[in-house]
Order: structure tokens, then sequence, then C-alpha cells
């Protein structure tokens, strides 16, 4: 057993990695919350989902093809190319054109709560229904909340100033849904994170990017000052498509998954937060209500929550 010295010794070099772990978390979650607040802005300036979808994966997947190459793509960076082509269907353009394409029918509130929720949902059922995980009091409630939330933020938008609200929804909906079955896929195929939004970002890069040269799509970013252009670039690409995972991934090495859970479930709230400087929509009061429902489900349903872990385990 380490002496008391031992343990004063490396209580600050603990202190020290738990405080790493926490600002990798931090900052996936900024990056994450930026990726909604300018995929709504990037809708209401005129650009079409397929635009979002070549600054996601055309940058993400020229930033990940050497790392691919390096691990070998004979075998795809180890995801192996039948597995690889399945997580980009799930998570390459299908997932953009329904997350991006939501923001042309729904504001910001609803894509930030309803696609990460309903992610953390089907996830959490799917989990339950196929890896044999407990269904356990806590996650019930953090579920019911997570609903009432859900339920919230719907009925607060569609009014006569957005009759179409719930197209947007249902894609939110239905973009949650891909993001759910990439994650289970990840536990049971055992694919690292970033060896699969490798593998996808490359594989939607080369899939996509020759059509839109072909069909000169290009126009509408082109006609973008060069400024706004390069923060798009940045957002999208490189730090939804490539810095987020790493981030994210790295804080769930060093606090555990249990204490890293926490992180995802705070993104709706911080959208919402960041939206009203970036994307000057300040949300109604039911769809903060929902926000903070949902933030508080999540994090209690995903075990982010310590306390309340340990009791309902």
């Amino acid at each position: 057993m380490p002496n008391l010295a031992e343990v004063k010794a490396g209580a600050p070099y603990a202190s020290r990695a738990r405080l790493t772990g926490v600002l990798f978390g931090l900052s996936a979650v900024v990056m994450w919350a930026l990726y909604f607040v300018y995929a709504r802005e990037a809708a209401q300036t005129g650009l079409l989902p397929i635009d979002v979808i070549v600054l996601r994966y055309g940058v993400a997947g020229v930033i990940l093809l050497p790392w691919l190459v390096r691990k070998g793509l004979g075998n795809l960076g180890g995801v192996g190319w039948g597995r690889g082509i399945v997580v980009a269907i799930i998570v390459g353009p299908l997932f953009l054109m329904f997350a991006a394409g939501g923001f042309h029918y729904a504001p910001l509130a609803h894509g930030a709560v309803i696609q990460p929720s309903t992610a953390a949902l089907v996830g959490t059922c799917a989990a339950i229904l196929f890896l044999g995980e407990k269904l356990h009091a806590t996650r019930i409630a953090g579920i019911v909340m997570v609903l009432g939330g859900i339920a919230l933020i719907s009925l607060t938008g569609t009014t006569a100033a957005a009759p179409d609200a719930w197209k947007g929804q249902l894609m939110f909906v239905a973009a949650g849904s891909c993001w759910a079955i990439f994650t289970i896929l990840l536990r049971i195929w055992q694919l690292g994170a970033i060896a699969a939004t490798a593998a996808a970002s490359v594989l939607s890069a080369v899939f996509v990017l020759p059509g839109v040269w072909m069909f000169g799509t290009f126009a509408r970013l082109a006609a973008l000052p060069t400024e706004k252009l390069l923060l798009l670039i940045c957002v999208h690409g490189v730090m939804s498509g490539v810095l987020a995972m790493v981030f994210y991934t790295r804080s769930v090495e060093i606090l555990g998954v249990g204490s890293a859970a926490l992180f995802p479930a705070v993104v709706p709230a911080v959208a919402l937060i960041l939206g009203i400087p970036l994307a000057g929509e300040v949300p109604l009061a039911p769809e903060w209500l929902g926000a903070v429902l949902a933030t508080t489900g999540l994090a209690v349903a995903l075990g982010g929550i310590p306390g309340l872990r340990r009791v309902g385990a």
C-alpha cells in the first residue's frame, strides 16, 4: 500500500489531471454548442444542408485523412471497410441532412434540445434492450424529465409565426436517432470514437465532394465573405468535425465514462445561451424551462450526477 507521503505527492497530479479532463470536456461542450448556433445561422443566411455537409466532411475528411493513412487504409484505420461504410451512412451526409435541414423550419432552441435528447433517449433504450443495461428508478426519472422538456419545446414551437416547426422537430428526432445508432455501434463493434469519426468523415468527403464539384453547388459558399466562410469552416469542419470528438474522448479517458457523461447533457443549455449574442435568438420562457428540464434529465439519465448515480446503480 502507498504510504502517506506518496499519497500526498500524488494528490496534486490527480487534481491537475482531473482539471485537464474537465477542460477537455468543457471545450467539447462549447464546440458542440457552437455547431448548433451556426447551423441555425447558416439556415437563416440561405445556406442549404449540402453546404453544411461540405463544410463538415470536406474539412474533417482532409484533416483526418493523414491519420487514417498512418493507421492503415487497408482496414480503414482498424474500423474495416464494411463497418466504415455503415458508419458513414449513419453519421455522414444523411445525419447532417436532418440535423442542419431542421433549422430551416424550427428555431435554435428546438434543435439544440431535441436532437441531443433524442440521441440520449434512443441510445439508452437500445442499451437496455440489446446490451443488457438496467432500467433503474433514477434512469426512469431522467427519461421522464427529458420527455417533459421535449414536450414543452415542441408545444411552444408550432405557432402562426412558425407553422412548419413540427417538420424541423421531426428532422431533429431523426438526426438524434442516427447519432444514437452510431454510439451503439461503437459499443457493439468496439470501435474507437476517433477512428470511427475519421472513417466516416473521409468516406463522406470522397462521396460528397466530387458530386458537389460536378453540379457546381460551391457557389453559395464561395459567395460568402471570406471571414464568414473561415468562421464556418472552423466551427463545422475543425471544431465540430474533429476537435470536439477528440477532446470529449480525452475527457472520458481522464475522468471516466460516468463523470464525462455530464458534458453532452449540458450542450442544449450552453447552445441556447450562446445563441442569444451569436444568432440573436432569445428563447421563450417555455423553451428555457424545457431546456433546463431536458438538460437535468439528461444528466440524471446518463449518470452524470455522481450522488444519483450511486443510488440508482
